[in-house]
Order: structure tokens, then sequence, then C-alpha cells
């Protein structure tokens, strides 16, 4: 007998916590709405036959959201064999109300009260015994964090399903109300089946369109179902889905003064004095720029740097090329092939992988903050200042996820309601920095900046103020203009991060990278290897030589006005469109990464000699704002629905990308003496235009209103 079990709860409750403990799954826990956009599966851990079906955190059954359009779609189509509800212990106002939504689809339901460890922390206490009788379905207390009750509550949910069980929800409406529902009962019931007949009535009752469109009724019964509506409606003065949600917070009220007792109402807890603070309204920002400055700073400039030297120069300098060299010599073969080994394989993917410990270090920092609840208040603080310049605060949600990869930062936007939001917010995601651009980053501070610790926070704060810069202009063109969309959501409680989930998200994001070095980058460097070693009659050549080398001077032009017109750095920035690492792995082959590291030399020098510091900004800036790897543009595509949303994206990056750059470098040359040219005239005739379409009015637009707030009992 397989059975399958979902996992339902508001976000933030601990529930992907629940399914990781349940299941052994590694999947990542984060602390905003959107990261688990569709329902994912898992073994429970001694049971074959149990299937965890872990759903998108949702505040309730209406389908306003898509997280919310999956979970129901879900539970009323595949109907799971019972229902794990997790609800947060400290929270519990506003989590049971999903709760008194999931008793009524006929489903088993157990409840996970959750984080109870740090409800008697608090002092609170809550009546398991009567609020159980009182929501007629069982009731298991738990800590999903700590792994207490989380086999307890699966096994209560098997044994439901083996007896066969249904819970009879318990809370009842007003009279009024309930008459109405009956009534509504009566004409559905020849067509629907009487489990989930009470909760289709109040849907109907709700006038819930894709309920009205999901069920076939006569215009007859229709228009009764109508006229019930509108009696309750004149009854109550109000309308019909706020007189069901006034009913249900008026129960979920009465339980709660029956269930709970506080030890002080009044007593701001440690997660409210430390909020006074990070998300102050003029201290917010600053200890944010702080702390995402520090991130970075350590990250590249002192432990990250330390580490990847070694990786570098002891790793992939005394210990792997002298070691494969000797046993290649040792077996006789081709020159080609030594060639293509050192120089193509590990020059290339080595030159990438070199990187990899300053990865890590940024993703266990990263995972920190998102673990501890710091990253959600980002979110908040990001909000007000996105607002500002017509935005949703909801669209830095993505943003945030593609930290750590831009794929699925893009594909969170599909949370956001507001089409025009969602696809501004699919253009600029990808203008934060994700991994895949940080060995770009580190390669460019440590060859031409050693000394400056601002370069790598840097890219950081560019990527935020290119979104801004962006969402304003897009937001005063056809396709993008109207009022953003309102931005509710929840601020979890503080905690300290466990060790688990940090390394086990660290671990994924730097398994994920090294994945992509032996897979794609391992190809391009190959490929980049042959390009670069042979001419077009297939004779092997010096690389200045080669078919790449043709290849880079063609288009090298078209960057010479941003200061970088060689054309090993035009091919570097033309192979950045398969995977942004191989604008490393590039040079790293072109330079001989392997040769000189097995000398005891750095690349470092070899760089130095192709670029100014100035130059080097506007690559790096370049590279970090133009259009992003294959992958991420195919996500683009799926997102956009259509090719030419797509190649707008695409252009538009591109285009932002090459105006920047083009306007740093030409300016910084004005400003460090090199006189006034056509090059300085076009920069400032660049400037005067971004200036244009900054402080142009919004046209049809109303005044924009920060509405951003904590959820209901956050």
């Amino acid at each position: 007998m397989n059975i399958k079990i979902a996992l339902a709860g508001n976000p933030n409750c601990g529930k992907t916590t629940m399914f990781n403990a349940l299941t052994g799954s590694s999947q990542y826990v984060g602390n905003w709405p959107g990261v688990t956009v569709e329902k994912k599966g898992g073994k429970l851990k001694g049971h074959k036959d149990v299937e965890i079906i872990d759903l998108p955190g949702i505040y309730s059954l209406s389908p306003y959201t898509l997280e919310e359009v999956v979970s129901r779609n879900y539970l009323l189509g595949d109907k799971p064999d019972a229902i794990i509800n997790i609800v947060d212990s400290t929270n519990i106002e506003r989590n049971l109300y999903l709760t008194t939504q999931l008793v009524e689809i006929g489903i088993p339901v157990v409840i996970a009260l959750n984080m109870t460890d740090i409800l008697r922390k608090n002092g609170d206490q809550i009546d398991v015994k009567k609020l159980s009788h009182k929501l007629g379905c069982e009731i298991i207390e738990t800590s999903a964090l700590k792994g207490e009750g989380c086999k307890e509550v699966a096994e209560k949910a098997i044994a439901l399903v083996k007896a066969k069980s249904k819970n009879v929800p318990q809370h009842t409406f007003s009279q009024e109300v309930e008459e109405a529902l009956s009534l509504i009962e009566d004409i559905l019931s020849y067509s629907m089946e009487e489990d989930n007949l009470h909760w289709y009535a109040i849907k109907l009752f709700e006038r819930d369109k894709k309920v009205m469109e999901q069920i076939e009724l006569s215009e007859d019964a229709m228009s009764r179902i109508e006229e019930i509506a509108k009696g309750c409606e004149t009854t109550f003065d109000d309308d019909s889905e706020s007189i069901i949600t006034n009913e249900r917070y008026t129960y979920i009220s009465k339980i709660i003064k029956e269930c709970v007792r506080r030890k002080n109402n009044s007593k701001m807890t440690s997660s409210d004095k430390i909020d006074r603070i990070v998300t102050n309204r003029f201290l917010a920002l600053p200890i944010f720029a702080l702390v995402m400055f520090l991130v970075y700073y350590v990250s590249i400039s002192t432990v990250g740097t330390w580490l990847t030297d070694w990786t570098n120069d002891v790793l992939f300098g005394e210990i792997i090329p002298p070691a494969v060299e000797n046993f290649l010599v040792s077996v006789g073969t081709a020159e080609w092939l030594n060639s293509l080994i050192l120089d193509g394989i590990i020059g290339g993917v080595g030159a990438v992988l070199g990187f990899l410990p300053q990865m890590l270090v940024l993703f266990l920092f990263l995972a920190i903050l998102e673990d501890c609840g710091y990253m959600a208040r980002i979110a908040f603080i990001m909000d007000r200042i996105f607002r500002r310049f017509g935005l949703s605060g909801k669209s830095f949600i993505p943003m945030l996820i593609g930290t750590g990869c831009s794929v699925p930062g893009i594909m969170a936007s599909r949370t956001i309601e507001n089409e025009s939001d969602r696809k501004m917010t699919i253009i600029t995601t990808s203008f934060i920095p994700c991994s895949a651009k940080l060995p770009i980053i580190a390669l460019i501070a440590g060859a031409l900046f050693p000394e400056s610790t601002w370069v790598g926070p840097s890219a950081y704060f560019i990527g935020v103020a290119a979104i801004i810069i962006s969402g304003v202009i897009l937001k005063k063109t056809k396709g993008f203009a109207g009022d953003p969309a309102p931005f509710v959501m929840e601020l979890p409680p503080y905690h300290i991060p466990g060790a688990k989930s940090v390394l086990i998200h660290m671990l994924d994001r730097g398994k994920s990278f090294v994945k992509k070095a032996g897979t794609i980058i391992f190809l391009a460097s190959g490929a980049i290897w042959f390009l670069s070693s042979f001419n077009w009659p297939m004779e092997m050549v010096d690389t200045a030589e080669s078919m790449l080398a043709t290849i880079g001077k063609v288009i090298a032009p078209v960057f010479s006005p941003l200061g970088f017109g060689n054309w090993e750095s035009a091919v570097a920035t033309f192979t950045g469109l398969i995977a942004k690492e191989n604008v490393v792995g590039t040079f790293g082959i072109l330079f001989g990464f392997a040769e000189v590291a097995e000398n005891g030399a750095e690349i470092w020098p070899l760089l130095q000699q192709s670029f100014t510091q100035l130059s080097a900004f506007s690559f790096l800036l370049f590279n970090l704002l133009c259009a992003p790897c294959f992958a991420a543009v195919g996500a683009i595509k799926r997102e956009m629905g259509n090719g030419k949303w797509t190649l707008i994206a695409v252009g538009y990056q591109t285009g932002f990308a090459y105006v920047i750059s083009l306007i740093v470098y030409q300016l910084g040359m004005l400003f460090t003496g090199n006189g006034f040219g056509i090059g300085s005239a076009i920069a400032f005739v660049l400037v005067a235009l971004i200036l244009y379409m900054l402080f142009r009015p919004y046209k049809n637009v109303d005044n924009n209103v920060n509405v951003s707030k904590r959820a209901v009992g956050a």
C-alpha cells in the first residue's frame, strides 16, 4: 500500500525543515516565501511505501498566489492520503487560519505543533488536549529544527490512513452563514462527493472564480447560489469573502482564549528588540550595507583569498600539474594530448575550481544570514527603497535567491502576481552577482586591485544599483507602467542558525558549482583549447595565430570603447555566455594557467599586462551586468513565455551593461587626464539620457505608498 502524506503550512513555520528530517533530503530551508515554488517529494525514512510531499508555504487555500494554487490543486486533485499541517506554535493565531480550511476538505489531518521549544522558552503554554478537541484532529508537539516529534507525527498520519479515519470539522460559522452554506450544499449534493461538499460550498459562497470555473453547474443553480450569497451580504453588510474571513478569525480568537496562556502579552520578544535596530528607518540601510560589505570582504579579500591562493599555488600548481605531466610522459602520450590535458582541461577547469574556496566562504555567510532570519529583513528593508522607485519589494526575493544562481532566482519571479512587475523582475534579477560571477570578481580584484577592499563588495551594490536604475527606467515605459503590487511578508523570529542546515546549503551550492565545472566548463575548456591551439588549416600553432585569435580580433573592436579591446578579453566575454565561469577558464587557457602555476608564477602579472585598473573595472562591470549564461536565458524564455520578450530581456541587459561600462571607462579616462574626445562626448550624452529617463514623470501612475508590513501575528 503506497501512502502519500502532504506537508502543508504557512511560510517559515518549519515545514521544509520537517521535510528534511522525515526524508533525509538535502533540500534547502529558506526564510522567505517563494523558495518552494513547486511541490517536492521524498520517501519517509524507514518506510519505502510512504511518500512525503512538501507543498509550498501558504497562508490560505484562496487562489491569490501561485503557491496557493499549487497547494490547492494538489490537495483537491491528487488527494493525498493524509495531511500533516505544520503550525508555528509561537504564531498560532495566524497559522490556524489555514488549519480551519484544511480540516474542511475531507482528508485526515494531523497537526504538528512546531517550535514548542521556543514556546516553552517564552513561558507560554498551550492546552494541546483541549485544542485537539476544538479543532477535531490529532495534535503532536514537535521541534523540527531539533528533530523532536517528527517521527511521531508521521506515524500518527500513517495510522490514520490505515484506520481510514476521517476528521470531522468542529468549528461552525454563525447561524445565518451555516444556513446559507447548507442551502448551497443541497444544490451541490447531486454532483459532488460528500467529503468535499462543505469546502466547495464555502468557496462558492465566497465566489471563488477558479472553483466556479471548475464546477459545471447550470445557470439556474449558479443564480440560486448568488442569491443566497447576496442575502447573507445584506444581513452582515459585508461582502461574502470578508464574512467567511471574519467568521474564521472569530472562531480562532475564541479557541485561542480557551487553549493558550501567554506569560506576558506586553513583553517584547528578543526578535522585536533586534528589529527595532536592524529594521529602523534610518539604521536599516547602513546596517545592511555594512553586513554585505563584510560578507564580500571576508569571502573575497581575506579568508577566501588565503584559501584560494593555496588552492591555486599548491593544489593546481605544485601537486596536480606535475603529477599529471609525469604520468603522461611515462606512458608516452602525444604532445597534443599533453597540451589538451594540461593547458586545456587543468588550465581551464583548474582556473575556475581555484576559486571554489572563496565561493564556499561566501555561501557559508549567506546561509547563516538566511537561516538566522536576517535575509527576510533585507527584503523588508529593500521594499522601502524599491517602492520609492515604483518597484515592489516582492521583486527582491528572487534577487536574494539569485545570489546562488540566477536560474532559480528567475524562476522564483513566478510568485509575483503583477505581470509587469514579474517581467521587470525577470529582466533585472541577473544583475545581482550569482556564484558563477564570483570567480570573475575575485580574479579582477586579485590581479588588478590586490590592496583594495572595495572591489569585491562593490560588485553586489553595483547589482542593486543597476536593478533600481533599471526599475525606474522600465517603470516609465509603456510595457511596465502601473502601480507595484503590495508586499506583505512574514518576518520570522531570529534564531541561532542550525549547523546542519547551514552546511547543507553551503555544500549544495558548492556541489552544483563543481558539477558545472565537471560538465559544461570541462567541455567548454576543451573547445577553447582546440580553437586556441589550431589554425584554420588544422595546424597546431601558437595561441596568437589560432582560430580563436582570428575570431577574437573580429569582435574585439566592439569592446574597444569600453577599454578592453584585446582579443583575449573579447573571447573571454563571449565564452561567458555559455557559463560565466568560462571567463576565468578562458583566461586560464589563453595565459597558460597550468604552466605558470607549475613554474611557481602567478596569472596576475599576465592579466596586468592586458588591463589597466580602469579597463579591468570596466571589464568587470560589463560581465556582471550583461546577458547571463545560456541556462539563465533559457529560464527567462520559460518564464516570459515567448521569444520576443526573451530577446527584449537579453537585449536590455547587454545594452545596459555596454552603456554603463562605456560611461565608466570614458569618463574615467577623462578625469585621469587623458583629454576630452569623442568617447567622452558620447559618455556625457548617455549620462544625460539616463538622467532624463530617471527623472521624467510617471504617466498615469498614482503616487506609491509603502505598504510593506509584517504578516498578521508575525
